[in-house]
């Protein structure tokens, strides 16, 4: 059983930056695809990015140039480093994981708010 923690989030003005970190624990880190989601109030989830061993990744149209995910395996950390903020990047943030042979994310965090203001 996989357990994931976000941080990070918070109270950005727009053009400004916020980078979220997912702790996981309770799996093997470094086998695990890692994705970022996000949720806006009354909307569905959707997709941000994901990275999978370091150097397989990719990002939602609406945030490629602005966001960059990373991992860390060694310290079983994701991080979204978010860029160039724009009011409609409001939303929870969640980190999920998957096993690569899984279609869907098994395991969710939390999630953090992320509000940016004009």
């Amino acid at each position: 059983q996989v357990q994931l923690v976000e941080s990070g989030g918070g109270l950005v003005q727009a053009g400004g930056s916020l980078r979220l970190s997912c702790v996981a624990s309770g799996g093997t880190f470094s086998s695990y695809v890692m994705g970022w989601f996000r949720q806006e109030p009354g909307k569905q989830r959707e997709f941000v990015a994901f990275i999978w061993s370091g150097d397989i990744i990719s990002y939602d149209d609406s945030v490629k140039g602005r966001f960059t995910i990373s991992r860390d395996n060694a310290k079983n950390t994701v991080y979204l480093q978010m860029n160039s903020l724009k009011p409609e990047d409001t939303a929870v943030y969640y980190c999920a994981a998957k096993e690569i042979d899984r279609r869907d994310y098994g395991y969710w965090g939390q999630g953090t708010q992320v509000t940016v203001f004009s």
